[in-house]
């Protein structure tokens, strides 16, 4: 595999570890990452209910939440940390804020167009910034939007396809329809990219990510001129990743029929494991009386089945009869729980050995 570069910071193993919450990605599983020379990544969504016994106040354990991790990520590791901050949350500008001052790598952002992001940069920090888009044309206005207004180009990109986890950035119909596979995507978000970098002479790498799952998927989409992978469903099943045990073994025991598309509170569909908690969803027997978070912009209580964050948070800590795993499309193909090291140790050999196989008999496939 060939390294990663992302303005100065150079990716020994070009693989980012998708940001995934509530909890799942945090300090264990980011330093881990880092550790192996890819890009680890802790989520800021829910940490204002994973560090409420520090504030009762949603917002304030949230900034507490980021900068425990963090700390605690550099505690492990020299490697590459960084925060994804979905635009949707309603502590977005917070957790941005935070993860700047205390000189996070890089920020992913996506769940939205974060087309404020560079405003919240300061004088001489070093914090880079990677939005997450679905379209060439959303990748497009994200560059010129940025380098108009605030002066700044994308230190990279990342395209997320309709395979991956958690909250998806397509409609229902779109998310099987073949036309907008993460390989059809892919082409036209790296030429709009490459026009951009030829009319301001600079180079933006494009991270694809979205059901990417073998070492084989690593170099195919490399060859379709990616330049990184995005990857979260394979590392969930690691011995370092921040999920309860009992998380980890939903993936472990899943079928390829208990992956499926929800539509989830905040008004996106997702794509989870089934669950006893999501089948009394659909029988309607789920219903919040309040909400304790505010935690998601577009998400309304008066219409909502459940709270997203209590589900999300009850699965991470194993309560899987009042949660869900998200998970992305292959999460059924998981055989068992391994380190990180071991897993990259794999992706590598996988990797190898098919570059070796294209490279002696090219035409073959």
């Amino acid at each position: 595999m060939k390294s990663l570069k992302i303005g100065d910071l150079l990716v020994r193993t070009p693989i980012v570890q998708g940001g995934m919450g509530v909890g799942i990605s945090l300090s264990g599983l980011a330093s881990a990452v880092a550790n192996e020379g890819g890009v680890g990544v802790i989520s800021s969504a829910g940490l204002g209910v994973i560090y409420r016994d520090y504030s009762p106040d949603y917002n304030i354990a949230s900034i507490w939440g980021l900068r425990e991790e963090l700390r605690k990520a550099r505690e492990k590791t020299r490697g590459i940390i960084g925060v994804n901050v979905m635009v949707a949350m309603s502590n977005f500008a917070d957790m941005v804020k935070t993860a700047i001052q205390e000189k996070a790598d890089i920020i992913f952002s996506g769940a939205g167009l974060p087309l404020n992001l560079p405003s919240f940069l300061t004088e001489g920090c070093r914090t880079k910034l990677a939005p997450i888009v679905s379209s060439a044309r959303a990748a497009k206005l994200l560059c010129e939007k940025w380098l108009a207004n605030y002066g700044y180009i994308p230190d990279a990109i990342v395209v997320e396809g309709p395979k991956a986890g958690g909250h998806l950035g397509y409609k229902a119909d779109q998310i099987e329809d073949e036309h907008y596979s993460l390989e059809e995507i892919l082409p036209p978000i790296v030429e709009e990219v490459h026009a951009f970098e030829a009319a301001h002479d600079c180079h933006i790498p494009v991270i694809a990510g979205g059901g990417v799952y073998t070492g084989e998927d690593i170099y195919n989409i490399l060859q379709l001129g990616a330049e990184g992978v995005q990857m979260g469903t394979r590392f969930v099943a690691t011995e370092e990743c921040d999920a309860d045990p009992a998380f980890k073994e939903s993936y472990v025991h899943a079928r390829k029929e208990d992956i499926e598309i929800i539509q989830s509170p905040v008004g996106m569909p997702g794509r989870a494991i089934h669950s006893s908690f999501l089948e009394k969803v659909k029988a309607g027997l789920k219903r919040p009386k309040s909400c304790p978070f505010n935690c998601i912009k577009t998400c309304d209580v008066s219409r909502s089945p459940y709270c997203i964050m209590l589900a999300l948070y009850n699965a991470f800590r194993g309560r899987l009869e009042n949660g869900y795993a998200f998970c992305g499309a292959n999460a059924w193909r998981t055989e068992k729980i391994q380190s990180v090291r071991e897993l990259i140790a794999s992706l590598r050999k996988e990797y190898e050995s098919f570059s070796l196989r294209d490279r002696l008999f090219p035409n073959k496939g």
